[in-house]
């Protein structure tokens, strides 16, 4: 991942202070980026960029330049289809780089934004258009990759990557959608007026596949060997990398089938080169974590050179504000959850990896969270699909994507990949639902039967943060206990009056939230509201008896669990 900061509406006289001022303001989410640093700057914009070279590391420094145009522009992300669309270009351009992202110049000078329902990527990207003066933002469509825009007291317009870049500057911020673009004028003009309505800014929407349409209803068959190959030619796209690489494993499914899909990619490279390849696989969890014994039967399977990291309670302890700072949120599933992925992100980057695998999405798009299990029919379960994958950018693409960028590394979902996201969610939802002894994500099981260990085929769900270790949420709630009062919980309401905390683990969240961020705006970019987990209350509407507990972890469900039937969401 890299890191974008940028500021339009700038006036001539201002254009070296702001230049400054961007330079400080990229450097704090240079985490992001720590390969390289770059500036372009015009008389009404400045563009920053924090380079995490992953394509074309020897000449894809950005910010990237149209010379024939003067148009620039910053990029975070990775767009798989380049190639493809970079010979669909109809007039001759001249390349600088070997940069994945520099056909995006091109494609907007024949197109403008309309090109980008073409793209196949994760991205969040600014282009400065040189002769017209205006500027163009666009985010991918699931929201992979982070993106935020706002203003401040003068009505410079700005656009970054992390909360953290804005907050003391700007005195109004929104996360810039994803599926969407924004055109804008980067001359100074009545922003500063205009923006004391919520008309400020109108992004449009250019993602609009019929799957997401309100009232669709899916009625492909299911083919387990389209499926298969659906997801294989995701791997296939996503492996696009001229540096080292692994995969997260976890233990689960869908970490188990992106690694077992990995290695039959690079088995076709072994025969079609003759030389031999192997793939670091990575897993974290406390002692006696069910995710680790997993993981290591799938690693021996597969004859992966596999890394355990265990992490103590106290480490993840010590971890928890840090996590709070680069995540950006106050979330109690998400910081459960990205505190081993943050411990174990930075184990990787120290052995020389710079690009991961993961298996985010798969619950998402064939309802693998055990309360699917409550859904009452085929439309209500779609619904709450679309619903999920909607509100990905809001959690577990924001913790993938922010926990691995925390230590300059980058995240790949293969389960999102836009092909793949179009023929899995057009498949009648009547062949993804689960219950009365069917288990969850059973389409997708029987798609990869014969590629990774049975039991772990077949393995039930596990939450992220229980599959590192049941005593993981346990020891969170057990420490907050201790440490706070109940008279301080009850007065929570009047310290935080949005999204007040129920719980003394939440409260906790949400004071070291507030230290790292006082920027009262910020508070309001985090969602809240009754969840189970994350995301939507619909777990609650399908079964009453969810409501009875405040924690918003998708835990285990009595009577659905396999395992540790006592505990209930």
């Amino acid at each position: 991942m890299c890191g974008i900061v940028c500021v339009f509406q700038v006036q001539p006289e201002e254009s070296m202070k702001l230049r400054t001022h961007s330079l400080e303001m990229a450097r704090k989410i240079r985490h992001r980026g720590p390969d390289w640093s770059g500036i372009f700057s015009a008389p009404n914009a400045i563009l920053c960029h924090e380079r995490l070279g992953i394509v074309g590391i020897d000449s894809g420094a950005q910010p990237l330049t149209d010379q024939l145009n003067g148009n620039a522009l910053a990029v975070n992300g990775e767009i798989y289809n380049h190639k493809q669309l970079r010979s669909n270009l109809k007039q001759k351009h001249n390349f600088q780089t070997h940069s994945d992202c520099e056909v995006l110049l091109y494609m907007y000078a024949e197109q403008g934004p309309h090109f980008l329902s073409a793209l196949n990527g994760i991205f969040a990207f600014v282009l400065f258009d040189a002769k017209r003066n205006t500027f163009l933002i666009a985010r991918d469509p699931i929201g992979v990759v982070p993106l935020y825009v706002g203003y401040d007291t003068l009505g410079h317009f700005w656009v970054a990557s992390e909360l953290k870049a804005l907050e003391q500057h700007c005195t109004h911020i929104e996360e810039f959608p994803p599926g969407h673009y924004y055109e804008g004028n980067a001359a100074p003009n009545t922003i500063a007026q205009a923006t004391t309505n919520d008309e400020w800014m109108t992004p449009i929407r250019y993602f609009k596949p019929e799957w997401l349409s309100e009232g669709f209803q899916p009625k492909a068959h299911f083919n387990p060997m389209a499926l298969r190959a659906a997801l294989e030619q995701s791997v296939h796209r996503q492996l696009m990398t001229e540096v080292p690489f692994g995969v997260l494993l976890s233990g689960g499914l869908d970490s188990s089938l992106i690694a077992a899909l990995v290695i039959q990619e690079l088995n076709k490279i072994v025969e079609q080169e003759d030389r031999s390849l192997t793939i670091k696989t990575f897993s974290i969890g406390l002692e006696g974590s069910p995710d680790l014994a997993a993981a290591k039967v799938v690693a021996q399977a597969l004859g992966t050179e596999h890394h355990t990291v265990h992490f103590t309670v106290q480490e993840g302890l010590d971890a928890i504000s840090d996590v709070i700072y680069h995540l950006e949120t106050y979330d109690v599933t998400t910081i459960r959850a990205a505190t081993p992925m943050y411990l174990l992100a930075r184990k990787i980057k120290s052995m020389g990896i710079k690009m991961i695998l993961s298996g985010e999405g798969s619950d998402e798009i064939f309802g693998g969270y055990l309360y699917f299990h409550k859904a009452p029919n085929a439309q209500e379960f779609q619904e709450e699909l679309i619903r999920k994958i909607s509100a990905l950018h809001k959690y577990d693409c924001l913790r993938a994507n922010k926990s691995t960028a925390a230590w300059g590394v980058e995240a790949r979902v293969p389960f999102l990949d836009l092909e793949f996201l179009e023929h899995a969610m057009n498949i009648d939802p009547k062949f993804k639902m689960c219950g009365n002894g069917v288990i969850e994500k059973k389409i997708l099981r029987e798609s990869f039967s014969n590629l990774i260990p049975l039991e772990v085929l077949w393995r039930q769900k596990e939450q992220f943060s229980d599959g590192v270790g049941y005593n993981w949420i346990d020891s969170l709630k057990a420490y907050t206990n201790k440490e706070i009062s109940d008279v301080t919980l009850a007065r929570s309401r009047f310290q935080f009056a949005v999204n007040p905390p129920q719980t003394k683990e939440a409260f906790w969240y949400r004071s070291l939230f507030a230290r790292h961020f006082n920027n009262p705006v910020v508070a309001h970019l985090v969602p809240g509201g009754p969840s189970v987990a994350c995301s939507t209350p619909t777990a609650i509407k399908w079964d009453a008896s969810f409501a009875q507990s405040a924690d918003p972890s998708g835990r285990s469900v009595k009577g659905v669990h396999a395992q540790n039937e006592t505990k209930v969401i």
